[in-house]
C-alpha cells in the first residue's frame, strides 16, 4: 500500500516535532525530516526521530541536487549517520545517487546504518537511492534507475524529473510497474500533479505532500489535505478510473471539486484531476494519445477548456470517433468520453447548460424559446455556443459586439452551417428593453474588475419590460449586471447555473448517473465565497 510522506525542514527540535504531531493529525503515514539546515546539532538528529510522532525518512539534501545543504560531504555523511545510531531507528534514508556512486567511502559509512544482504548488525533502516533532475526528463533516466535497482544496498528507488508534458506522468508509471524493487516515481511542476495523486493507483512505495503550500519541499507538492480530501487518496485503486480538466491553464480549475465530490456522492470509482497541456496540435495530441493509451490508466472522460477545444474536435475526428452536431457546427467541444470499448466521442455540454439555466428562470422548457429575441454580447467561444443554442430552438438571436466584423464572422460562419439567420449590431445600439432574454458573454465585470458592466441598467430603464439577464461569468456570483438587473425587476440567471449545469451534463454523460446538482452547486457557491472575490 502506497503510503503518505509529509516532508518537514527541520529548524529546530520542538517545532519539527510540532509538525510531526500535525502530519499524523492530517493522516500521514510517514515524514521525510529534511535536515539540510540542521546539520550544526548532531546530537538532536537521533532524540529527534526517537520523539517523532511517526516512522521517519531522513534526507539531507545538497544544493547540488536541488536541496539547502552546502558543505562538505564528509560532514554530511557523518550527519546522516548521527541521524540512524539512537534507540529508535528511522524507517528510510534518503542518499543521492550521484554521491553514492561517486565515493566508496560513502557506500561503506552508508552500509553500516542501513538493511543489506551482507548486515550484520540488527538494523531495520531501508535505503532510498534517489537522483532529481529539475530541468526535465534526463537523457540518461533508464541507466539512472537500472543503476539503483542494481545496487544490492538499494532497498527502494527513487526517480523525480520536472515534468515537460503530461505524457512524463505515463513514463512514471511504467517505471513504478516495471521495476523489481518498490519505487517512487514522482514528476514536478504542475503538469506532474497526476503522478502523485495517482501513485497509489501504481503502487509506487511512496507520494509525498505537504502541510501547507508555503512548506513544499519540491514544485508541485499537494498539501495533504488536498490529496486526501479534494482528490479522495483513500478511495484511489489500481481499478478506479480517471477523468480531468484538459486545458492551460489549469491550476485554479473548480472542476476536481465539484466532481470528485460528485463521484464521492454517488459511490462512482473515479478521480478528476487538473491536466495541464500546453497549447497546440501537437502538444494535444500528443499528451491525450499517450494518456487513453496506457490501458492502466484507465481514462474514460475528460473536461476541455482554453485553448483545447478545438483541438478535442480534431483529434476525436483523426482517431475515428464521433462528434457530436451541434458540437460540429458550434466548432468547439468541451467534452471527451471514452466508451467501454475505448471508442471516443466529443461532445459539447455548454450550449445545453445556457439553455437549460435560461429556461428554469423562464419556467418552461426549451420549447418555449422559439419566437423569443435573444440578445448575446460578445463574439468570442462561449458566445459561439449560445448563439448555437438558442438559433437551433428557433429564438432571434443579434449578436452585438464592441468589434462588429468579429461579430459578423461569428455570424456568418454559423449561419452557412446551420441555414440560421443571426443578426449583428455594434455594442453601443445595446439596449436594456429591446430583447426578452440577455446573455453577456463577454469577461466585462468579472473579477477583479466587479464595477464594471457591459450595460448598465436603471431603475427605470426598463419602462414595464422585464427581460431575464443571464451572465456566463460566475465569479463574482452576481456580477453588477445581475445586481441592477435585479433591482430593476428582471429574472436573473448566474453563471454559476451554467457552469454547474454543464459541469453535471459531463458527469452524467461519463457515468450514465443522475449527477447530484445540489452538492456540485454549494461546491462552487462556496469556493466562491471563501476566496473572497465575490
Amino acid at each position: 500500500m502506497t503510503k503518505i510522506a509529509v516532508p518537514i525542514t527541520v529548524l529546530s527540535l520542538d517545532d519539527a516535532l510540532r509538525d510531526a504531531a500535525a502530519a499524523v493529525r492530517a493522516g500521514a503515514d510517514l515524514v521525510e525530516l529534511r535536515i539540510d539546515r540542521f546539520t550544526d546539532h548532531p546530537e538532536q538528529l537521533a532524540p529527534l526521530v526517537e520523539r517523532a510522532a511517526l516512522p521517519c525518512i531522513v534526507t539531507c539534501r545538497p544544493t547540488w541536487e536541488g536541496g539547502a545543504y552546502d558543505g562538505d560531504e564528509t560532514t554530511r555523511i557523518s550527519v546522516l549517520e548521527a541521524a540512524c545510531l539512537g534507540p529508535r531507528q528511522p524507517a528510510y534514508l534518503d542518499v543521492e545517487l550521484a554521491a553514492y556512486q561517486r565515493s566508496a567511502n560513502i557506500r561503506q559509512k552508508i552500509g553500516l546504518v542501513v538493511d543489506h544482504p551482507g548486515q550484520v548488525r540488527p538494523v531495520t533502516t531501508k535505503l532510498i537511492l534517489s537522483s532529481h533532475d529539475f530541468d526535465g526528463r534526463p537523457v540518461e533516466l533508464h541507466e539512472r534507475v537500472r543503476a539503483m535497482a542494481d545496487a544490492p544496498a538499494c532497498r527502494v528507488i527513487k526517480i523525480v524529473w520536472t515534468a515537460q508534458s503530461l505524457a512524463d506522468n505515463v513514463e512514471a508509471f511504467r517505471l513504478i510497474a516495471d521495476q523489481p524493487k518498490p519505487t517512487i516515481a514522482l514528476c514536478m511542476g504542475e503538469a506532474g500533479l497526476p503522478s502523485r495523486v495517482l501513485a497509489g493507483k501504481f503502487g509506487a512505495e511512496l507520494t509525498f505532500a505537504t502541510l501547507a503550500r508555503d512548506a513544499a519541499t519540491a514544485p508541485g507538492q499537494p498539501t495533504i489535505r488536498d490529496l486526501k480530501d479534494l482528490y479522495r487518496w483513500d478511495a484511489i485503486g489500481a481499478a478506479t478510473r480517471v477523468y480531468g480538466v484538459i486545458g492551460d491553464p489549469v491550476s485554479h480549475s473548480m472542476g476536481p471539486a465539484i466532481h470528485n465530490a460528485a463521484f464521492g456522492e454517488v459511490g462512482h470509482d473515479g478521480v478528476y484531476l487538473p491536466l495541464r497541456v500546453r497549447p497546440g496540435y501537437g502538444a494535444f495530441e500528443s499528451d491525450i494519445a499517450a494518456w487513453l493509451d496506457h490501458d492502466e490508466l484507465h481514462v474514460v472522460g475528460a473536461s476541455v477548456t482554453i485553448p483545447h477545444k478545438q483541438n478535442l474536435l480534431r483529434f476525436v475526428r483523426d482517431r475515428g470517433g464521433r462528434v457530436e452536431a451541434l458540437a460540429e457546427t458550434i466548432g468547439a467541444a468541451n467534452t471527451l468520453a471514452i466508451d467501454g470499448g475505448g471508442a471516443l466521442s466529443a461532445s459539447n455540454t455548454d450550449y445545453a447548460a445556457a439553455l437549460d439555466a435560461v429556461c428554469a428562470a423562464m419556467g418552461t422548457d426549451r420549447s418555449g424559446l422559439a419566437g423569443k429575441t435573444v440578445a448575446v454580447i460578445g463574439a468570442g467561444g462561449v458566445a459561439r455556443a449560445v448563439v448555437a443554442g438558442f438559433a437551433q430552438h428557433d429564438a432571434n438571436v443579434t449578436i452585438y459586439n464592441r468589434t462588429v466584423e468579429r461579430a459578423r464572422e461569428l455570424a456568418d460562419g454559423f449561419g452557412r452551417q446551420s441555414g440560421a439567420t443571426v443578426l449583428v449590431k455594434p455594442l453601443d445600439q445595446l439596449r436594456a428593453d429591446g430583447a426578452d432574454i440577455y446573455v453577456n458573454c463577454t469577461p466585462i465585470g468579472m473579477h477583479p474588475n466587479t464595477g464594471e458592466t457591459p450595460m448598465p441598467i436603471g431603475d427605470n430603464d426598463l419602462a414595464g419590460h422585464a427581460p431575464v439577464i443571464f451572465d456566463t461569468i460566475y465569479n463574482p456570483i452576481e456580477t453588477r449586471l445581475l445586481r441592477e438587473a435585479r433591482s430593476a425587476g428582471c429574472k436573473t440567471v448566474s453563471g454559476v447555473e451554467m457552469f454547474v449545469r454543464q459541469a453535471a451534463a459531463q458527469f452524467t454523460l461519463w457515468t450514465g448517473q443522475p449527477a447530484p446538482v445540489d452538492l456540485m452547486r454549494r461546491i462552487v457557491e462556496q469556493r466562491l465565497n471563501d476566496s473572497g472575490n465575490t
